[in-house]
């Protein structure tokens, strides 16, 4: 078992990881009741297992469907609803257990019910426990545009339980390991060395190895977030391969690429675009793909229009005023973030990335 430590405006609060973390929260005391938020799927085949380890035994779930579209005003217009018709009050806790749909969701309605009461996130995927459940963001979508509305809002306590894991199917697996790889880029040759190692052949039920990847992994975004929590400056670096991988995921309406695969091809794009402006050695580049491309083949670009995911890039909600500020490795362990790149240089990273012409 790890805890790690998050500093934030609110306070400190921990991010527990191994086996049995579940069990931390039988700690939570002092609320006058106890809702999770969940999916049906996941609550029916953890849920027991959730109720043993927390010993909280009355509790009932409420349930939203999977999938991006969960995330909207209209379903937390609904679960602030439920949590209504239920008797939640501001000495209510809510505990968003799932992956980053759920989590983004249910700190959001955390956040805005009765203007503000305690949740827990109980990240259930790679992806939520190495990287969305931690920080404190909160969002919904609006229409095309991706956690366009939302906040800023701490955790009582971050639970991950590496055990859950070995129900995600492979691609959901996979897709949070992508996102375990960027932190290794950030990171340093460490890290990064050791995912070099252990990501291929990696799979959902490898329980020790998971423990430590997630470990690993979230205590470099939990060091970035408690240095710079509202994204001032710091907190941009954890946007390496998302400016491309927003405009793959608008692109194709939210339907060809989970999350961590489309940042995946973004970071590939993004390691090219450092190479032809001239701030990262080829041989690093080389690297940064073999590891990402290990993980398993990535759902295709091919097809997809270069003028289309070219001008949703000024579209990014991290742009100011049109700028992009793009997050360009210059080797491992080391980030640029600037806005000075030719547009040129964008356009032939992304073309040679989608025809496979680039360390493919």
């Amino acid at each position: 078992m790890r805890r790690l430590q998050v500093k934030s405006s609110a306070g400190e609060y921990s991010v527990i990881v191994g086996r049995g973390a579940w069990r931390a929260l039988q700690r939570l005391k002092g609320y006058s009741s106890v809702f999770v938020l969940t999916e049906p799927n996941l609550w029916t085949r953890w849920g027991r297992k959730f109720a043993r380890d927390t010993c909280w035994t009355r509790v009932r779930p409420i349930l939203a469907p999977p999938g991006e579209s969960s995330k909207s005003l209209t379903m937390a217009g609904r679960v602030a609803s439920e949590l209504l018709e239920r008797g939640a009050d501001r000495h209510s806790l809510l505990v968003a257990f799932g992956g980053g749909v759920v989590g983004d969701l249910g700190g959001f309605v955390a956040s805005t019910y009765m203007r503000g009461i305690d949740y827990v996130q109980a990240p259930t995927t790679v992806l939520a426990q190495v990287d969305s459940a931690l920080g404190g963001k909160t969002a919904v979508n609006i229409r095309a545009m991706k956690n366009l509305v939302g906040t800023f809002y701490a955790p009582r306590l971050v639970v991950s339980d590496p055990d859950v894991l070995a129900s995600l199917s492979p691609r959901a697996f996979k897709s949070g390991v992508y996102e375990a790889i960027k932190h290794g880029i950030l990171s340093g040759p460490k890290l990064f060395g050791w995912l070099e190692r252990k990501v291929a052949g990696l799979r959902p039920d490898d329980t020790g190895v998971l423990e430590t990847l997630v470990a690993r992994a979230a205590q470099v975004k939990v060091d970035v977030v408690s240095r710079d929590e509202r994204e001032a400056a710091l907190r941009r670096v954890l946007n390496l391969g998302h400016t491309y991988g927003h405009a793959l995921e608008e692109a194709t309406a939210y339907r060809r690429f989970l999350h961590g695969e489309a940042v995946a091809w973004g970071m590939l794009m993004a390691t090219r675009l450092a190479e032809l402006v001239g701030v990262l050695d080829p041989s690093v580049g080389k690297r940064i793909a073999r590891v990402v491309r290990s993980v398993g083949p990535l759902p295709p670009i091919r097809g997809l229009s270069e003028g289309k995911i070219l001008g949703l890039l000024p579209r990014d909600k991290k742009a100011v005023g049109g700028k992009i500020h793009w997050v360009l490795p210059e080797g491992i362990g080391k980030v640029r973030v600037t806005s000075d790149v030719p547009d040129a240089a964008v356009a032939t990273a992304f073309r040679e990335v989608q025809r496979g012409v680039w360390n493919d």
